[in-house]
């Protein structure tokens, strides 16, 4: 399939979307979020872009950002080539982490800025983590409540200028934008544009393959004593079933936690 030249943005501002290779997770642990955030922080002291709103899932990150010295291409190459080198090292892996094309949209104005960090701060509410975005530690949503104009990871300053130029006028005007019902789409791991997930049926066939192919029934494979070569089955499972971590858990019967650290 061939692909398909960017759509450039005149304003430099683009609402980007990385996600985890064959819809990998990323972010194991809050210490993996961190780390990402530190190098997000790095590379935009050095000038390469300014950040306008973000928000970290399990598998997939939404960027609302602004090109500065270079284009958004080598920008987001360079973070992901660090985290990358960061997150194979940490857990013992090879090869790519996120998906070699990342998916951009550009910005082109104000109304189009404003609709899509409100989109960015509610992907957390939209997947049913938390009820408010205010509740969702790992967005930028916090940074505009709370620090208001005196952030220093997001350029807050544009889009609560756009509200007001009073900024406590700004802010409560912010949190009544975010918090609007609305049913504007943009580019989400979800979108019909992205290969569709694999069906459960699949995914639960795949899973009785694998157990079978090791011996191992689903009873066992819960109950068993041998820590080591269960969790050596679960990241097998985790990597070729395509599931969530919540799926898993659901269809193995087993919890969340453990799945989630094996």
């Amino acid at each position: 399939m061939p692909r398909y030249a960017r759509k450039k943005s005149n304003s430099k501002v683009y609402h980007v979307m990385l996600r985890g290779i064959d819809r990998m997770l990323i972010f194991l642990d809050d210490n993996d979020r961190n780390r990402f955030l530190e190098t997000m922080d790095r590379m935009k002291k050095e000038g390469e872009y300014e950040i306008y709103a973000y928000c970290l899932m399990d598998n997939h990150i939404h960027l609302l950002l602004k090109e500065g010295e270079d284009e958004v291409q080598r920008s987001l190459k360079r973070i992901g080539v660090s985290y990358a080198h960061y997150f194979n090292k940490k857990y013992d892996r090879v090869g790519h982490v996120f998906q070699d094309r990342f998916r951009s949209e550009p910005i082109q104005d104000d109304s189009y800025l404003l609709a899509a960090a409100r989109y960015i701060h509610n992907n957390p509410v939209k997947a049913g983590i938390v009820n408010k975005p205010i509740d969702y530690l790992w967005s930028s949503y916090r940074e505009y409540v709370e620090f208001g104009k005196d952030s220093e990871r997001v350029n807050t300053r544009v889009i609560l200028g756009i509200f007001s130029h009073n900024e406590k006028n700004a802010i409560k005007k912010f949190i009544e934008f975010t918090n609007e019902t609305t049913k504007e789409e943009f580019i989400d791991i979800d979108n019909k544009a992205e290969k569709p997930a694999k069906p459960a049926k699949n995914a639960e066939q795949i899973i009785e393959e694998l157990l079978k192919g090791r011996g191992y029934s689903l009873n066992e494979i819960r109950n068993s004593k041998d820590r080591k070569k269960r969790d050596e089955i679960l990241r097998d499972i985790k990597k070729k079933s395509l599931m969530s971590i919540r799926e898993l858990a659901r269809v193995l019967g087993i919890s969340k936690d453990i799945i989630f650290r094996a």
